[in-house]
């Protein structure tokens, strides 16, 4: 089931009233079977993967805290269940790319193979295997109980609002949660309805319309001149963006409808002035798992500036097999990786001047903001492009293509949707919606609401896409 759904806008509100209707002790039941349907809506039988890693690592849980004094039997079940978490995610996301890549290097040396294989890959495994392995590893390091009943576990990793494309929760803010008792406020169901109503906005007017252009150039190279080739990588970076951070925004409404608080997972990524500042904007529930349970035990920045270096390749390297089984996204990964090391090794020789004027201070942070954002953008055409082919294509395509009369036919109402975008995003950049709606007066409040309503009904693309991290 997706969010952009009329299934959804069904599901949603009668999850909603049972939540408040049932009593404290039957709404995770009611909750865990409504995060089944959700999950069961895309293929059914991938319910039963899901079951099995949430078997192993709620099991994994108590018995490592029953062996806490054994620190062997401990460390035994935690490689199991990190082992088996990860095996998973190997077979049903790495398997298909890892045989295909044998299958090529064999016919290189003149064998001939057939291993390649054809395993679908289920919807947001890459999110909720995490999401239980922060559970078993904040269990071994003993920051957090093992939790004793299997349904609020099993609700912990399959919760519906951030079960396929989260974000990231830990069990400190989730698990925590969902013991709590959530009484009705009206101000959950306000904050709640506000944040669903521009998480729609952002997803289906702003992201899908950009996703028209950028599909149409992507699929027709030959057809357009550099200039629309360009301007298509621009509004690629936007559209992932709003249809990411759109879901995200939609999430957190869910959530909060019935009183719970997720991660923000976006916070003005594009108004970064360098790549370190645009991670910690940027998916920053993934960014934390990396930081916290990679980078730290490699050393983190307690290193010299060479292992250090080294620490931040393997988390960037990582980030980008995470996100996909390409050779174009470990490239991808290892680009941010790149940048961030040489950003760093200036900073440290071009140490900023105290004595600036304000001005200039803000010229500078502009210009860094720019460099960030055009960077960032042509390595989202790693992340797009399908293969190393179609990567080169790409650029071969913007700048050869200087002669061709061909342009990119945009309809006003494209520049007016990105233009209230980015003006929301400049807005919101230390807040979130829903908190800056708050000491607004009713009548602008509701004028905002009526807006992005129409918006939403009247304005929404004609095409349907399905949100991008879908995939991953």
């Amino acid at each position: 089931m997706v969010f952009n759904s009329i299934e959804f806008l069904i599901f949603l509100p009668l999850v909603v009233v049972l939540f408040y209707v049932l009593p404290q002790k039957a709404r995770w039941l009611m909750l865990l079977a409504a995060s089944c349907v959700f999950y069961m809506w895309f293929v059914p039988k991938y319910i039963l993967i899901l079951l099995v890693t949430i078997v192993v690592d709620y099991a994994a849980g108590l018995l490592m805290e029953r062996y806490a004094d054994q620190p062997r039997k401990k460390k035994t079940f935690f490689v199991i269940s990190i082992v088996s978490t990860l095996t998973v995610l190997l077979i049903f996301k790495y398997l298909n790319f890892l045989t295909e890549n044998l299958d090529q290097l064999c016919a290189s040396l003149g064998m001939e193979t057939h291993l390649m294989t054809h395993i679908i890959l289920p919807i947001g495994l890459s999110f909720h295997t995490f999401q239980s392995m922060s559970y078993v590893i904040e269990v071994y390091r003993g920051h957090q109980k093992a939790e004793r009943h299997f349904g609020y576990y099993a609700l912990y990793v399959m919760f519906f609002p951030q079960l396929v494309t989260g974000p990231i929760e830990r069990p400190a803010n989730l698990l925590r949660q969902l013991h709590e008792e959530k009484k009705f406020q009206y101000e959950n169901i306000s904050k709640g309805m506000r944040l669903i109503l521009f998480g729609f906005f952002v997803k289906m007017v702003v992201a899908d319309h950009l996703g028209e252009y950028v599909d149409e150039v992507y699929g027709h190279l030959d057809e357009y001149n550099a200039g629309a080739i360009w301007l298509s990588m621009v509004f690629y970076s936007f559209q992932i963006y709003c249809d990411f951070f759109g879901y995200s925004t939609i999430a957190l409404g869910s959530a909060k409808l019935m009183g719970f608080d997720i991660t923000d997972n976006f916070k003005s990524p594009y108004l970064s002035k360098n790549i370190a500042e645009f991670w910690h904007r940027w998916h920053i529930s993934l960014s934390t798992w990396f930081r916290d349970y990679v980078y730290i035990p490699l050393g983190g920045s307690r290193v010299k500036f060479g292992r250090w270096a080294f620490n931040i390749l393997v988390v960037f390297v990582l980030s980008g097999i995470w996100h996909g089984a390409a050779w174009t996204f470990l490239l991808w990964g290892f680009a941010h990786g790149l940048l961030h090391i040489i950003e760093k090794a200036l900073r440290d020789k071009i140490p900023a001047k105290e004595s600036q004027s304000k001005w200039l201070k803000i010229c500078i942070d502009a210009l860094c903001v720019l460099k960030t954002f055009v960077l960032v953008t042509l390595f989202w055409v790693m992340f797009r492009a399908t293969d190393f082919e179609h990567l080169k294509e790409i650029f071969v395509a913007a700048f050869t293509h200087t002669g061709r009369p061909e342009t990119l036919s945009i309809k006003p109402g494209m520049w007016i949707y990105l233009g209230l975008f980015i003006l929301s995003d400049i807005v919101l950049c230390n807040t979130r919606f829903d908190k800056w709606c708050d000491d607004k007066p009713l009548a602008v409040r509701w004028l905002i609401y009526a807006v992005l309503l129409f918006m939403v009904i009247c304005c929404s693309s004609v095409f349907n896409f399905p949100f991008i991290y879908f995939q991953f």
